[in-house]
């Protein structure tokens, strides 16, 4: 498989001179693996410019899944130019009770008010499916299977698994225990961490919301976003082979997210860390 980052920036997109090395688009993700389709996860800015590549492409179908539906991972859907391409397959994926209310969550913002499209104007095939966390389905080629996250409103982490490999994306999530308990003070995991844990068992690669530093997170405990040193301890529990960084600070500036980098490059142990940089390609 090859997951590439097309934004990795949290909260709201980030673009100017300070953020220009390790990129200021929002949540977007590439997964591929020869003989699946294409998965997009999350449509934050970075969608934009994955959807023109994807239009210069010989294969027409498309998966879109969607972590939740906060703005920061929504923005790009407007602009994402597959969906106004006749003859385009797009098959969205949300958080949702059925599939139909999967369509209606998604046309509270192409609904011609907060942007001119109407979702039942775009001109491509678009399809929509609802999943519920917990459940497994497939899709395009992968095995996915899910969990719910702790986070404001919901959100939902996603595995995929094909040919023996599996990557998970988790992001938009506090931890899942009080500081002081749990896998980051050394202890068992909590109930709530076990789940978490079972579902990255032995995961090549996972994606992790790691917004804050310990202290940030601190003060921020209940804002839903974590910090790298329980993702470490959580991947670590798990056996995962690597872990990326993401779902960066709009603060967090391209010397900040290098210092980031130079930390994690020396953590010793099987798992190896590293962090989420837009452009970048990653090889499961």
């Amino acid at each position: 498989m090859e997951l590439t980052f097309w934004g990795v920036r949290g909260s709201i997109p980030t673009p100017g001179e300070g953020t220009r090395r390790w990129g200021g688009n929002s949540s977007c993700l590439e997964l591929r693996h020869p003989g699946c389709v294409p998965v997009v996860l999350d449509c934050g800015t970075g969608a934009r410019h994955l959807g023109m590549k994807l239009m210069g492409e010989r294969d027409r179908k498309v998966d879109v899944v969607f972590t939740h539906l906060h703005m920061d991972h929504v923005f790009g859907l407007p602009f994402f130019v597959p969906i106004y391409a006749p003859g385009f397959d797009v098959h969205i994926t949300v958080p949702a009770f059925n599939d139909t209310d999967a369509r209606e969550k998604l046309g509270r913002y192409l609904n011609g008010v907060y942007h001119p499209t109407r979702i039942n104007e775009v001109p491509a095939d678009v399809s929509y499916s609802g999943i519920r966390p917990g459940r497994s389905f497939d899709r395009g080629g992968f095995h996915v299977r899910t969990v719910s996250l702790n986070h404001p409103g919901g959100s939902v982490a996603y595995r995929f698994e094909v040919d023996g490999r599996s990557v998970a994306y988790v992001t938009d999530t506090a931890p899942f225990a009080k500081p002081g308990q749990g896998v980051a003070a050394g202890e068992a995991p909590v109930p709530a961490e076990r789940r978490i844990v079972d579902f990255l068992r032995d995961c090549d690669l996972v994606v992790y919301d790691t917004m804050y530093d310990l202290d940030e997170y601190l003060e921020k405990m209940t804002w839903g976003h974590s910090y790298p040193e329980y993702a470490v301890a959580m991947c670590t529990a798990a056996g995962v082979k690597h872990l990326s960084l993401f779902h960066h600070l709009p603060d967090a500036s391209d010397e900040a997210l290098d210092r980031l980098e130079a930390t994690w490059a020396a953590h010793e142990g099987p798992l190896k860390v590293s962090v989420a940089k837009e452009g970048l390609t990653l090889e499961v």
